[in-house]
């Protein structure tokens, strides 16, 4: 070990220095306790970037530990960026979180929790600095095939003529709508023609330009379900709608519940409800048939089922009935904003109007790749593969959920990318939240998500963190709670 004088990057940190006392560590849980005193120390500049930490061998006996504990709590930093390993050189610190600096006048700044989320309430937390982030409704971000993307853009470049890179079809590429169409009756039972296909910049946009056409056929209000998304409700109402709340059970959206709000329509998600993870029975699709109203299924994550074929969409059943959303955010990545609407034959037209006058239609290149990957199955094998990340990742978390947060309920496990959560007792979920942020971990409360008081949670997502985060983000709320 080099004992120079020089700077932090000639000295390895120890022990002493750090002020790391094994006694304080949970029963258990050594590598947790040790990669967040890591963390912390990272973070407040007691180890600055370039620092080099003791070998896995000096702090286990310094600290009088397993060599495997340090070793497992090098690797967690080292799985979020924050050191890398340089053979001899030792571990070296490369990266501190970010703090974001005060506004003028040194006042705090105000939780993301504090208060009734506002319109901006996702952007906040998004942008809020954070170690781990177990928000919901993001894949696996790492896993984008990029090399089958690269395949596909320039086969898609190789074949394209000129008059291609013009003005588009507002409805979409006609290689797009047709890969669709075919990926919706494999997938999710849709039988459509392309001409019925309309390609949209994601989910958002599609209820906005919905709520749009059917105010005009006025149509006032859509019911939602309860829980439901915050976010689908903000889109809705920022279109002019009412969005009354209709119960969900254990079987789905309660029809009686949607017949009392007495809205002519109601946007639901049939094959994994948000938050609760509910599919939607066949007593109550059978309900649905009698109901008579407009739905709008947003299928936003039926493909990552774990235990069985997901079910068919509720547009299979009811095709002049439904207005069905989908999109690649799920299975790509919300970055792409393509997506796609099939609606009932009297709204078509005015859908294509719509989303004429809102931008002339999708970018056309990355329509043709994403076809390509469609048509090719380069999609279907990338999706076969998140499924056995993605389920390795609900695994690690319905454990790490037993081990640290016992007092609790999961629900949803079957599918999808998050898993909803709900508390024994009385816990107060924002401040829990809040305090998870400022320990470094990203959650929602199930509150943002609900429009009358009931039960208290979180909504966590599982598929965009490694198995280290998501075993150390839970341990962190774990202790919070304790």
């Amino acid at each position: 070990m080099n004992r120079s004088n020089g700077d932090a990057s000639d000295r390895s940190i120890g022990s002493d220095f750090l002020q790391l006392n094994v006694a304080d560590a949970p029963a258990g849980g050594l590598s947790d306790w040790l990669a967040a005193q890591l963390r912390a120390a990272i973070a407040d500049g007691r180890l600055p970037v370039g620092a080099r930490l003791p070998s896995t061998r000096v702090l286990a006996a310094e600290l009088r530990v397993s060599r495997g504990v340090v070793t497992e709590a090098y690797q967690r930093l080292a799985e979020v960026g924050q050191v890398v390993g340089r053979g001899r050189a030792g571990t070296i610190v490369v990266a501190a979180p970010v703090t974001p600096a005060p506004p003028p006048g040194g006042t705090p700044r105000p939780s993301v929790f504090s208060g009734k989320p506002g319109a901006d309430v996702f952007d906040a937390l998004r942008a809020a600095p954070a170690r781990i982030d177990l928000s919901p409704g993001v894949p696996d971000l790492a896993a984008f095939p990029r090399a089958a993307w690269l395949r596909a853009e320039r086969s898609a470049l190789a074949g394209l003529a000129a008059a291609d890179l013009g003005y588009g079809d507002p409805r979409g590429a006609p290689a797009l709508r047709r890969a669709v169409a075919n990926w919706l009756a494999r997938n999710r039972g849709i039988r459509a023609e392309a001409g019925e296909v309309v390609v949209v910049a994601g989910t958002a946009q599609a209820l906005g330009l919905l709520a749009g056409v059917l105010r005009d056929d006025g149509i006032g209000a859509v019911a939602v379900e309860e829980p439901g998304s915050l976010g689908v409700r903000q889109h809705l109402r920022d279109s002019g709608m009412r969005t009354p709340p209709a119960a969900v059970d254990s079987h789905g959206v309660r029809v009686d519940a949607l017949r009392a709000t007495g809205a002519p329509a109601a946007l639901l998600t049939p094959a994994h409800q948000f938050p609760t993870g509910v599919v939607l029975s066949g007593g109550r699709r059978r309900e649905l048939m009698r109901w008579g109203g407009l739905i709008i299924e947003d299928d936003y994550d039926a493909e990552h089922r774990y235990d069985r074929t997901p079910v068919p969409a509720l547009k299979s059943m009811l095709p002049e009935d439904v207005c069905y959303a989908g999109s690649v955010s799920k299975l790509l990545a919300p970055a792409l904003r393509i997506g796609w609407v099939l609606v009932p034959r009297r709204y078509l037209d005015a859908l294509v109007a719509a989303k004429r006058y809102a931008d002339l239609g999708n970018a056309v290149l990355p329509q043709l790749v994403l076809a390509r990957l469609m048509e090719s199955g380069e999609l279907e094998r990338h999706l076969r593969s998140l499924r056995r990340r993605h389920r390795l990742r609900r695994d690690t978390m319905i454990e790490a959920i037993r081990t640290r947060l016992p007092h609790t309920t999961v629900h949803g496990a079957a599918a999808g990318l998050h898993l909803m959560v709900t508390f024994d007792g009385a816990v107060p979920e924002l401040d829990l939240a809040a305090a998870a942020l400022d320990h470094g971990v990203k959650v929602q409360p199930l509150s943002w998500h609900t429009q009358r008081p009931g039960r208290r949670g979180l909504v966590l997502g599982y598929a965009a963190a490694s198995p280290a985060d998501i075993r150390d983000g839970v341990a962190v709320l774990g202790r919070l709670l304790a």
